[in-house]
Order: structure tokens, then C-alpha cells, then sequence
């Protein structure tokens, strides 16, 4: 099985977890629920979710192990989504092509919607039957620092305090690693808690994961430039409307492809500490997948 045909697999599974568990939680307000279901559900390529199922079958165990860990970081990327759309933050109108949520529902339930989702994602961990109470614990300081004031929040921050200046690359490269990496990385950190992965292998993966996250989001620069709303399926041409500073903007595009080759080059590298497997070639292939996505 190709990496391709397995991510759709690990996104299929993942999806119909995340209903369950979102029927389950079912008895609160009607109209959050449908804000949540709205973001959290039909929609994304679920990659996170794909690299946790997949490091965790890298380290000798099988996907299924790992599904409510990759459930618990979806759930906190739709969370960021949801935030990152407001008016207060991007404003943007138009998310995996519909209306963002607080265009469907309102900046408020969008919000809550948020929140739910953030902090729904940790009871998720703590109460999945496949793993133990202490790779659960491991799990939550994982999710928690990979998202909170020293992760994905503080590159949030950054990236406001970045509009209309003119970043270096070390900021800019900090910024992308906060902002896109933290969750990259922790996804493969997760998989391998999962299947109670050596302690190298957890560095390897984490380093996977941030090499990853930085090419990803060169590749997300670079269809911001070209791509259109319809393809995409969200705005386009925002990081020049506020002059956002980006790879490509600091080191023109071709420069921008040629570190993207880099990252890449040694993401594959930090493999080395695995054993051969269908895994491991799946996730080479994940690799040059992020250099060629088209959404």
C-alpha cells in the first residue's frame, strides 16, 4: 500500500472516530454542536492525523493504537482554525471551501466552538481504551506544549506581530516552527507515545515532524501566490494583502523551492533511526508529496 492510498485510509478511520466521539459529547447546546461538527468534520487531508497513525505503525504497532491521539490533535487543528478565521486574528472568509464558522454561525459560537474543541481534545487522550494511563500523560504534555503559550499559540502571535514588517529568516524560520511544525512534530511524537517508541525515535520523529511542517508551509506560501480560492478551497493572496513576510517573499520563489528540497532532504535523513519498512517508504513518499500538493 502507497502512501496515498494509506493516508486516505488513516483519514477515513480518523473521521469516522471523530463522529463518534462527537456523538458521544452530543447533549450540550444544539447550535455549538453543529459549530464544532461544521469545522471538525467532511473535510482537510488530515495529515496529522495520517503521521500519527503512521509513526505509531513505524515503531512495530498498528494505527488503531494511536486513532484517539490523532482524533485529540484534529480536533485541537480545527480549534486553531476556527481562531485563526476570526476577524480578530486573519478575518477570513472562507475555510476548505465554505463559509469560515464564524461566518456560519456567528463570531461568538465560533469562539466557543474553539474552545470546546481545545479542551475536549485532552479528555479524548485521557480517556482512550488503546493506550495506558501513563503514555496518556505523555500524550497531554505533548498536545498541551505543542499547542499552548510555547507552541502553536506563540507563533500565532508572532505572525500578528509580523504584519506589515519585514521578518528574518531565524524569525521567520522560529515563527513557521511554532505555527506549523509544533503540530507536525507533535503528530509524529504521538505516534510514537503510542507504541511506546525509544526515546531516540522520539527525537527523530519530533525532527521529522518540524522539517515537515517548514516545507509544508513554504509549499502553503507558494499556492498562496498561485493557487486559486477554488482549488484551495479558502482565500488566496492574503500574505501579500498583509504583507506578511514568507520564504518566498524574503528569498524569491525559486530560493523558497530550493529550501523546501532541503528540509525535505534531511526530514527523510532523520528515517535513518527506523528499521525498513512499508512505513518508512510511505513516509518518503510523504515527503515529495508536500513539494508537489496542489491544496
Amino acid at each position: 500500500m502507497d502512501f496515498k492510498e494509506n493516508a486516505l485510509l488513516c483519514a477515513e478511520a480518523t473521521e469516522k472516530r471523530l463522529a463518534d466521539l462527537l456523538n458521544k459529547a452530543s447533549g450540550g447546546a444544539t447550535k455549538l454542536n453543529d459549530a464544532i461538527g461544521y469545522s471538525l468534520l467532511g473535510g482537510g487531508k488530515r495529515l496529522r492525523a495520517y503521521l500519527v497513525q503512521e509513526f505509531c505503525e513505524l515503531c512495530g504497532r498498528t494505527g488503531i493504537e494511536a486513532i484517539d491521539y490523532a482524533c485529540a490533535l484534529e480536533m485541537i487543528h480545527a480549534f486553531s482554525l476556527i481562531h485563526d478565521d476570526l476577524p480578530s486574528m486573519d478575518n477570513d472568509d472562507m475555510r476548505r471551501g465554505k463559509p469560515s464558522n464564524h461566518k456560519a454561525f456567528g463570531e461568538a459560537t465560533a469562539i466557543l466552538a474553539g474552545d470546546s474543541l481545545a479542551l475536549d481534545a485532552f479528555g479524548v487522550v485521557c480517556l482512550t481504551p488503546y493506550c495506558s494511563s501513563n503514555q496518556n500523560e505523555q500524550a497531554v504534555i505533548a498536545l498541551s506544549t505543542a499547542a499552548g503559550s510555547v507552541g502553536m499559540c506563540a507563533g500565532q502571535q508572532y505572525d500578528l506581530d509580523g504584519e506589515g514588517k519585514r521578518l528574518s529568516i531565524e524569525e521567520l524560520t522560529r515563527l513557521v516552527d511554532l505555527k506549523t511544525g509544533a503540530l507536525f512534530s507533535c503528530a509524529c511524537l504521538l505516534g510514537c507515545i503510542a507504541a511506546s517508541a525509544s526515546e531516540a525515535q522520539k527525537q527523530a520523529a519530533k525532527r521529522f515532524g518540524l522539517l515537515t511542517g517548514r516545507a509544508f508551509q513554504i509549499a502553503d506560501d507558494l499556492l498562496d501566490i498561485h493557487s486559486t480560492p477554488e482549488v484551495l478551497g479558502k482565500t488566496v493572496g492574503k500574505d501579500i494583502e498583509s504583507e506578511k513576510s514568507t520564504f518566498a517573499s524574503l528569498l524569491g520563489e525559486d530560493g523558497a523551492k530550493a529550501l523546501a528540497l532541503e528540509y525535505i532532504s534531511e526530514a527523510k535523513k532523520s528515517l535513518d533511526d527506523f528499521a525498513d519498512s512499508e512505513s518508512k517508504e510511505r513516509l518518503t513518499e510523504f515527503c515529495d508529496f508536500i513539494l508537489t500538493r496542489k491544496k
